[in-house]
Formats: structure tokens, C-alpha cells, sequence
């Protein structure tokens, strides 16, 4: 919206460029969906799809919507066919297999502070990279720290340095989902847990994870939901962003 009327006082775009560009504000209506061009105003980051359960033409459709307003989108919980479709309008637009995740960056996006991703063990990576990219699509420095769990725990001592250096640490395990409770109780730095659905039987799905991270004796602990690695990323992107304005107004 700014911009947008900076172009317009500035003589570089028309009266009816700032009409076409507001027609659709606060959001557009495309009849399956209600596309939200006020989410950034309003919470800072522009909306994302979750594309389970949507067609791939309505995938496509939403992306060029939001791309159409701010040069990028994101698209969660994405399978091949969806992508397929993206990249007829899209040949530039990536997909992370692992995570089902297509996106498109704005390449004018300079990354500012630091969020470490770490995994307990190499399965949890397809939602530790959901939340990798969601944290980069929201202006965040990501650091990849895969397989560093608790069962060698001399790993993760060794990158503890490079963790401290952080402004927001997520960390995705499953199993017994130990390894958020010890990262916390030897950072000071906001640590976010990621459950996730690795494990055997006794595991339930993630639910044993899920319940060792909310009862961690260890201070500075944000949970989310099993395998929510986007809601991760966006939280670390948050705090990411607060620390870097708060540095660049002193």
C-alpha cells in the first residue's frame, strides 16, 4: 500500500494503476477462495497456500494472484500434479519434493539475521526444510544443522558455537523429540520444537514427541503441531524480524 502511493505521489504510476491495484483490497474473491492481499499489512507477511485438497488449476491460480502483488509466493502441503501446473506460468518456480513445498522468491528479498534449523535425524529433514524455506521466504538467513540428536549428542555440542549466534533456533525431532529440551537448556536463544511423525509404534504418530517437548523442564520452549513445520518457520520468522528492527533503530 505504501509503495504503492509513494509511485503514485512520485509521478510514477497513474491514477488508474493505484485503482486496479486496489480494486481487489482487502481481499479478491475468486469464488473457491477469498485470496488475502491485506494478510501482509496486517501481520507482516503475505498469505501462503495449503494446498491440500485444492486442484492444481486452483494451486496455480492462487499463486499468480499473490505473485501478481508481491513478486513471490508460497505453496505448503503441494504433490507433483499441483506443481506441474504452477510452472505452466511459473517456469522459474521450485519445488521441494520432500515437503511439498513450491515456491516462487522475490529476488529482490536481501536476507537479515540469522534462524538455525536442526534435525534430530536425517528423516526428520522433509519437515525441517518446510520450515527452512517458509523462514527464508519471510527475509530470514536460514542455517541448515541436520542429524544432531541426542543419540551422539557430541554433534551437536560441536555446532553449539555457531547455534548461539542465532536469533531463533527450530528444532524438528520425532522419536522421543529429546533434542528441542536440550538445545534450550544450553542456548539463550528462543528455541521452537518440531514434532514430527518419525518413529515406531510406541511413537503413536508424533504424539510421544509432541508430549516430551510441552514438558520440558527447560525454559525458552514454543511448541507446534506434529510435522507443522510451516507454522515453525513463520513463528522464527517473527522473532527473527523483531530482533532485526529492534537493531536497526538503535
Amino acid at each position: 500500500m505504501k509503495d504503492i502511493l509513494e509511485a503514485y505521489k512520485n509521478g510514477d504510476m497513474e491514477l488508474e494503476q493505484v485503482i486496479d491495484h486496489l480494486k481487489d483490497l482487502p481481499y479478491e474473491d475468486l469464488g473457491y477462495a477469498r485470496v488475502d492481499h491485506h494478510r501482509k499489512l496486517r501481520s507482516g507477511f503475505a498469505e501462503v497456500i495449503f494446498a491440500q485438497g485444492k486442484t492444481p488449476i486452483q494451486v496455480a491460480e492462487i499463486a499468480k494472484r499473490l505473485y501478481e502483488r508481491e513478486n513471490s509466493f508460497l505453496a505448503t502441503r503441494a504433490d507433483q500434479a499441483q506443481y506441474n501446473e504452477v510452472k505452466k506460468i511459473f517456469p522459474q518456480a521450485k519445488f521441494e519434493e520432500r515437503s511439498g513445498v513450491i515456491f516462487v522468491k522475490d529476488e529482490k528479498l536481501v536476507p537479515r539475521g540469522k534462524i538455525a534449523v536442526c534435525t534430530g535425524g536425517t528423516s526428520d529433514i522433509p519437515v525441517a526444510e518446510e520450515a527452512a524455506i517458509t523462514a527464508e521466504m519471510f527475509g530470514a538467513d536460514v542455517v541448515r544443522i541436520y542429524d544432531v540428536g541426542v543419540a551422539g549428542l557430541h554433534r551437536l555440542l560441536k555446532v553449539l558455537p555457531e547455534l548461539r549466534d542465532m536469533n531463533a533456533i527450530i528444532a524438528v525431532a520425532g522419536m522421543e523429540g529429546a533434542l528441542p529440551g536440550v538445545l534450550a537448556g544450553l542456548v539463550d536463544k528462543p528455541v521452537i520444537a518440531v514434532p514430527t511423525s518419525i518413529g515406531y509404534g510406541a511413537n503413536f504418530g508424533g504424539l510421544s514427541a509432541l508430549l516430551t517437548m510441552l514438558n520440558s523442564c527447560a525454559e525458552g520452549i514454543g511448541v507446534v503441531n506434529i510435522d507443522n513445520g510451516f507454522g515453525a518457520g513463520y513463528l522464527a520468522a517473527q522473532i527473527n524480524r523483531l530482533v532485526v528492527n529492534a537493531i536497526e533503530k538503535k
